[in-house]
């Protein structure tokens, strides 16, 4: 009976460590949405079982790796609590485990996801013959403009952080916009990897948050496929 008790201890112990790391901690709250959005998309495309296994692997060790580097950063600042250079290796040796296991699972969703993803691509461009005229794109990218200050405005309350970023907007849209040209799969992927280094390049803390880059990444992408198939009606 004892002995039960201690592992009910232990579990709830450990549940307490996953929610601590989930509420403070940013990059366990976009390992979590990402963990969520990439199953979704794996029960879309029907992927098989080695795929989805290979998936939740990475997803696991993303988690893992970062409740490690919390556990190291919190044991770090209670040991030593001034800056110290041993205290730094120590953290940016965590930070570093983070950054393979996100390398991994970057490489892991490339890899299972690019078939599928040409194939629906594939399928979109074959039943879809038309896109963007010259001056159709630029009408578009003042619309995507537009439409982002509009909402800007409407939520520039002091403070609020999620007003969207017209540079992520506009990078997004020319992303959709060179994947409705392009009839090879991989240059429409390179496409939105560019706009995604842009949208990392602008993210900061205090200027930019992640949600204000999200919502006009969203904005761009949304607007854009939404011409695309209002031309195809």
């Amino acid at each position: 009976m004892r002995q039960q008790v201690k592992w009910h201890r232990s579990f709830r112990f450990a549940y307490e460590g996953v929610k601590y790391a989930l509420s403070t901690q940013r990059n366990m709250k976009f390992h979590f949405f990402a963990a969520f959005v990439v199953l979704l998309l794996a029960l879309y495309l029907g992927l098989p079982k080695l795929e989805i296994l290979f998936i939740l692997l990475a997803i696991t060790l993303m988690i893992v790796t970062e409740l490690i580097n919390t556990a190291v950063e919190k044991a770090v600042d209670l040991a030593m609590p001034d800056l110290h250079p041993l205290a730094k290796i120590a953290k940016d040796v965590a930070a570093a485990s983070v950054l393979v296991s996100a390398a991994f699972a970057a490489m892991v969703g490339m890899i299972v996801f690019y078939d599928p993803i040409d194939r629906l691509f594939i399928n979109v461009r074959s039943s879809e013959g038309h896109s963007f005229s010259a001056g159709m794109v630029w009408v578009l990218l003042s619309l995507v403009m537009i439409t982002v200050i509009v909402v800007e405005t409407r939520f520039s309350t002091t403070g609020n952080r999620a007003r969207p970023s017209l540079l992520a907007a506009v990078a997004f849209a020319i992303s959709t916009f060179i994947a409705s040209y392009v009839t090879i799969t991989l240059i429409a992927l390179l496409a939105y990897l560019l706009a995604f280094m842009v949208m990392l390049v602008l993210y900061d803390k205090r200027s930019r948050s992640m949600p204000a880059l999200v919502l006009g990444a969203m904005i761009g992408c949304f607007i854009a496929v939404l011409a695309y198939y209002l031309m195809n009606l």
